[in-house]
């Protein structure tokens, strides 16, 4: 039976500002009836205010770089088992060139903060932009607001930057030469800019509790992002981190759930991490109010080398198992460019 809690909870996420004993309830729920009500509302929700789509993404690695030193990316400074490379412009616009090729409409690259000039990069997008009609989203992290100005103006449309944590003591013990105070500072310079940006958390790292999820969500509710991303903490052999257990699914899956009740809008990916686990979950996910799926078109020669985490799922989806998976969701798939819907 459903407590009369758990409906009230719900009913009130989906009408006001989300209070945190209501966060912190449907977050934890683990009675199968109760989470099937959770993650069935959310698809309700996104149906409502989405439409019933899979939006697709052609996501390209283009450098495992990083002069950075978070504690839980395989990518940091310090892995010195790690292979690195630096994808070539031209490189970049064949993987583009594939992704358009097979009906992809948005493009993803996505990067350690590697250093690369903004002056190459704009040439990129520019390069991109002048030989298809397609929208661009960047993944390539902290810059400076005239960085994010002039690839703004090549004709990036979008750009990826996840919070991690809104908890500032969290945020810095996790990424020890970075503060959450500049992180904020980037997002709100991407929304002054126009671009259309996401950002997103990892459920289940050290030092996460359910209730720095919940002022997570509240963040994300009075931010209004355009895309959301939600996956797992996976613990890398090669961090500080190596021994810390892996997120628990089912917390991540209720997250998105209540990120979708809470918010609406969003593009919600099924993530890459929630596909690399003991089995792929992006179906739960999408079960759960996701609603992008991020084939990889990495060249072959480097998937391996982007480890952010041990096992990263980066096989290509076939168009077959692709419509498989919407289907299994109740789903239809857009190659389109699916832009914001904030309104």
């Amino acid at each position: 039976m459903i407590r009369p809690a758990v409906h009230a909870a719900m009913g009130r996420i989906q009408t006001g500002a989300p209070q945190s004993e209501d966060l912190g309830l449907l977050l934890c729920l683990v009675d199968p009836d109760e989470v099937a009500l959770l993650h069935a509302t959310a698809c309700l929700v996104r149906t409502a205010y989405c439409q019933g789509r899979i939006a697709l993404r052609a996501l390209v690695e283009i450098s495992s770089v990083c002069r950075n030193s978070c504690l839980y990316c395989g990518l940091n400074r310090y892995n010195r088992h790690a292979s690195r490379y630096m994808m070539d412009e031209d490189e970049i616009l064949h993987c583009v060139g594939e992704a358009v090729g097979q009906g992809y409409r948005t493009v993803v690259l996505q990067s350690g903060e590697d250093g690369r000039s903004a002056e190459s990069i704009a040439h990129m997008i520019a390069q991109i932009k002048r030989k298809y009609p397609i929208a661009i989203t960047l993944s390539l992290g902290e810059r400076s607001y005239e960085d994010y100005q002039l690839w703004k103006r090549a004709g990036a449309d979008r750009y990826l930057l996840r919070v991690e944590s809104t908890d500032a003591e969290l945020y810095r013990t996790l990424h020890t030469d970075r503060t959450l105070s500049s992180r904020l500072e980037c997002l709100g310079n991407l929304r002054t800019l126009g671009y259309q940006v996401g950002s997103g958390i990892m459920v289940g790292v050290p030092g996460q509790t359910v209730s720095t999820i919940a002022g997570d969500i509240q963040f994300f509710c009075s931010n209004q992002f355009d895309m959301i991303g939600i996956g797992p903490f996976i613990p890398h052999a090669e961090t500080p981190l190596a021994g810390s257990p892996r997120g628990d699914v089912l917390l991540t899956l209720n997250t998105i759930a209540v990120i979708r009740i809470a918010t609406k809008y969003p593009w919600m990916p099924a993530t890459t991490a929630l596909g690399s686990l003991n089995r792929d979950y992006r179906l739960d996910g999408l079960l759960a109010g996701a609603n992008v799926i991020m084939p990889n078109f990495t060249p072959s020669a480097y998937k391996s080398q982007y480890a952010i985490y041990p096992n990263k799922q980066s096989e290509t989806d076939s168009a077959e198992s692709l419509g498989h998976l919407a289907r299994s969701a109740g789903l239809d798939i857009d190659y389109g460019r699916c832009d914001s819907l904030l309104v």
